[in-house]
């Protein structure tokens, strides 16, 4: 053969995709006779005819049909190779996706993401937000260079790599004073109206569990969509929130939300960077990991 069989596949998958032995050679800057040879040496060796020729061009037998299905994937694929390492090459433009809750954007990544983008302003920055389990999927599905979530995340197809320790704690405002400084015990808490994170995050799972372990059910008088809103509805009396202390350090400070002080030790968590195993990551998020360790 004149051509080696990935020549080959690139004719037949140009002629498939056009139908046009001309628009095939146009598109691989080679002559017409070049595609047709191709095409025939390529049904020679397979012992089946791939095309119909037709006065319009080509179009695919039912046998070339079930090739091209096959063609086609791998010609997909071998052009996000070209681009992938094109990124590699140079990081003036590109893009970096990170998944992650609204929470860990706002109180954890953002100077990580200013920094960032000031180094490197021509890469396009999407963040998607979801919670732990939607981000997991986010990265496996591909839809995502790395996800900043909660730990522990035991799956062997990611890679974690820690980062910092964060806090939940039950927070109330002036409403509820009479708690203040007083340890009470997780039976006293459910006499409140509790306020918790709607969607089916890590802490909120975290949460119910502990609770599940000392034999109560956390029932949430009120859920919300947003760590915004928790601390939002806290601060004007409406219930005792769950939040991470660091993202209402502020509040705290001033006083407009105070901490509930438990008998039981709430356990702390770690965020974590989290990769695909294996997977070779762009230079964008190798440089993005680099930054956040």
């Amino acid at each position: 053969m004149s051509m080696n069989n990935y020549e080959l596949y690139k004719v037949f998958y140009w002629a498939a995709k056009t139908g046009s032995l001309t628009q095939a050679a146009k598109s691989l800057y080679i002559t017409q006779p070049s595609v047709s040879h191709a095409i025939k040496q390529l049904e020679d060796s397979f012992g089946i005819t791939l095309f119909y020729r037709n006065s319009k061009g080509v179009s695919l037998t039912q046998e070339g049909a079930i090739l091209y299905s096959y063609i086609e994937k791998s010609q997909i694929l071998i052009s996000l190779g070209e681009e992938k390492l094109a990124a590699l090459k140079n990081l003036d433009s590109g893009e970096l996706r990170i998944g992650g809750s609204d929470s860990l954007f706002k109180h954890y990544l953002l100077p990580y993401l200013e920094e960032f983008h000031q180094s490197h302003p021509g890469i396009k920055l999407q963040l998607i937000h979801g919670t732990t389990p939607e981000v997991i999927a986010f990265l496996k599905e591909g839809k995502i260079d790395l996800g900043v979530v909660r730990m522990p995340i035991v799956d062997p197809q990611l890679e974690v790599r820690e980062g910092i320790q964060l806090q939940d704690c039950f927070v109330a405002g002036a409403h509820f004073s009479e708690l203040k400084g007083v340890a009470i015990s997780l039976d006293m808490l459910l006499a409140y109206p509790v306020i918790l994170f709607s969607r089916n995050s890590r802490a909120r799972m975290a949460i119910t569990e502990l609770f599940q372990g000392y034999g109560y059910e956390l029932k949430p008088e009120i859920e919300v969509g947003s760590v915004d809103l928790l601390i939002a509805f806290a601060r004007k009396g409406l219930g005792i929130s769950y939040v991470t202390r660091e993202f209402v350090s502020k509040e705290l400070e001033e006083g407009s939300l105070f901490e509930i002080q438990l008998e039981v030790q709430l356990p702390p968590s770690q965020v974590g960077t989290m990769i695909m195993r294996n997977m070779p990551l762009s230079s964008a998020a190798t440089k993005f990991i680099e930054l956040v360790r």
